[in-house]
Formats: C-alpha cells, structure tokens, sequence
C-alpha cells in the first residue's frame, strides 16, 4: 500500500443497523456497505466489526420482541449471524468484493498462540482484498469471557492487525465536554490529544447521557487503541459518507491522535498489557519497583517479597507493591513453586522476568496521555 493508502478498522453498533422495530435495516446496511466500498475502490484496506446478529435472527426465533434471556440471545444470534453475513456478503459482491466472516471469543486474545492465528488469518485476508466481518461469537460466549461490547473488541482488532486507523460509529455525534442534553451551550470536542480525568469524567457515568449512549465503553475502547499508537474517531452512522470523511480527517465527530510510533509497543507487549490475562501475583520489594520501572533491570529472584497463586513457568503474572498497587505484567520464566524454593535460596539470583517481556504500567498510562 501507498502511504495514502491505510489499513482501517470500523466498528458499528446495533443500534446503527436496526429499524425502530428493532430490526436490521436493508437500507442502513447499504449505506455502510456503499461507503466501504468507495474506501476500498481507493485501494484502502478494511476490516469491518459489526454488531446486529441478535437483531437479526430473534424474529426468525418466533420473538416478537428482542429477547432479554441468555439462551434466547445466543439462539437468535445463532439465525442473525448467518443472515446478517449473507446481506454483506451479496453487497459486496455486487461490487465485486469477497466478505469473510471471523467470530472471535476473549479467550482467542488471551491465549498468545490463538492471538497470533487470529492475526495471521486477517493478515492474509486484508492482502487478499477480502473484507474480514469480526463479531463477538455471542452463540457460545459466557458473561465471565465476553469482550463486554464491540467497542472493546474492535480496538483490540486494531491492534492486532496493526490499523491506521479505527472507526467508531454510533448514533452518538462525538464527546462533548458536558450533557448536550441538559446544557444545550455544550460543545463537542473535535480533536483530543490524551485520556486525561476530565475527558473521562464528560463520558460520563451512571445516568448521563453520554453514559447511556455507551459513550464510557467507547473511551476505554480508544485508550486500548491510543496505546497501540492507532488514532480512533467517533462519530455518527447516520451522517452522509461519514466512513469516507473520517478517513479525510473532515467529519464531523471527534478525532482522539495517538502519539508517534516510536511510543507504540510491539506485538508481545500489546498482548501482555491489553490480551493475556493475568494468572498469579508478584510482591516485589520496595528497593525493586524503583530500579526495575525507572532503571529498566531485569526482575530477579531477589526483588520478590512474595509469590500469590499456582501458575507455571511461560504464564503472565501481575508484578505490584506492598500495597497491591500495580507496577505492570510479565512474563515470568518460572513456575509458582519454582519461584518459592528459589526464594529460600539467598545465593540464586536468577532473571525470573525479562525486560523484553515485561510491560510497565506507567508505560501504558503514558502512551494514552492519563
């Protein structure tokens, strides 16, 4: 690709694809899928994370309305998902574009090997020209191992097939510094730099109507691609050729920029701080946090004050203070009941965590501004 050509990810939400029935909309898919297209004719590469399969197939489950159970949401996403990829796959063929379909669960982003398929697989498929359709796999996923909403999902895809940029649609105009709604001189934010307190704070929380919008869930998803070094927009579904203005850096919305690429992490450290989950917990010495987060040494044998959890050698653990307050992951080179015998052992001061291995947590509030 050119340098004006860009890998781009795109997110859009239920509530951007249905009538006011509740069910999906022809007329909106076509929009979307018309729009993508015309990116894809300027020889930018797409992967597109859609919402709706609930949408779709609860009426084909004889409900009359959107079911509220577990099981009935995961039957009707059973019927949805196929006929929701069958409308794509025929709007994009029309145009002469092949969609593929990649339903992922949380555990194929904590498990480092299915992680690095996941992206070997959207790798081929973006040189290739296809358009890789990502959806939670809401049929078989529990509560405990769900991603929580397509935001999330779509800013961990961004990251992992290293995007320049990821879309956010909704039928949210952007973030605005106050409730539009109750403060009608409230003003939307056009450019942000950083995560700071306040940003989050306008997300708002329980109640607002940002907060209800999904507005928190957006920001978390925009932290998750800001430390990827992946600059996100969020912005209306609704909007006439709002996908191919935001590429052009002209919608109307809001733009939150990443820092430069040199901040970015690589591949395995964005999977320690953002994808594996953490199996056990290292107290380090207070002598240790300061050389290990501002000198960058390695972690020894001799930093831990004491080991919590049964975990093996290869695993991620969570390295923090007295206190339990957090200092960062890594992974660690020893098992629990290695690193206990070890401990006893005044003379053995081996490396238990590498630097290359080991992701800071002041790194990561760094990288998204916090």
């Amino acid at each position: 690709m050119s340098k004006e050509q860009k890998r781009i990810v795109i997110k859009i939400g239920s509530s951007s694809l249905t009538s006011r029935h509740g069910e999906i909309s022809r007329k909106k898919l076509e929009k979307l899928a018309n729009e993508i297209v015309h990116l894809k004719d300027m020889g930018h590469e797409v992967v597109l994370v859609s919402s709706g399969a609930v949408a779709a197939g609860y009426r084909k489950l004889g409900c009359l309305e959107r079911p509220n159970k577990l099981p009935e949401k995961q039957a009707a996403a059973s019927i949805g998902q196929g006929l929701l990829m069958e409308s794509y796959s025929q709007l994009f063929l029309s145009h002469g574009y092949v969609a593929s379909q990649i339903l992922i669960l949380r555990s194929d982003f904590l498990d480092e090997s299915r992680y690095k398929n996941v992206r070997n697989t959207l790798n081929v498929l973006l040189e290739r020209g296809i358009i890789p359709i990502v959806n939670e796999n809401d049929t078989v996923s529990v509560d405990r191992l769900k991603f929580g909403d397509n935001d999330t999902l779509s800013a961990k895809v961004a990251g992992l097939v290293d995007a320049d940029q990821l879309i956010i649609l909704s039928d949210i105009d952007g973030l605005y510094n106050e409730n539009p709604t109750t403060n009608k001189h409230a003003k939307l934010l056009q450019k942000v730099h950083s995560i700071t307190p306040e940003i989050e704070a306008a997300a708002g929380g329980s109640g607002s109507f940002v907060g209800t919008g999904g507005m928190k869930s957006k920001i978390e998803a925009v932290k998750i691609a800001m430390a990827s070094g992946i600059s996100t927009f969020l912005g209306n579904a609704g909007e006439k050729n709002i996908v191919i203005h935001a590429v052009k850096k002209t919608a109307r919305g809001t733009y939150f920029e990443a820092k430069s690429p040199v901040a970015v992490m690589n591949q395995k450290k964005k999977w320690i701080a953002f994808h594996s989950g953490s199996q056990g917990e290292i107290f380090l010495k207070p002598c240790a946090e300061n050389r290990i987060v501002k000198e960058r040494e390695n972690i020894r044998t001799d930093d831990i004050l004491r080991v919590n959890g049964t975990f093996d050698g290869g695993a991620v653990i969570r390295l923090v203070d007295e206190d339990e307050n957090n200092i960062g992951r890594g992974v660690v080179n020893f098992s629990s009941e290695e690193l206990e015998t070890m401990m006893k052992d005044q003379a053995n001061n081996e490396i238990i965590i590498e630097m290359k291995d080991f992701v800071c947590h002041v790194d990561v509030r760094v990288t998204v501004g916090l």
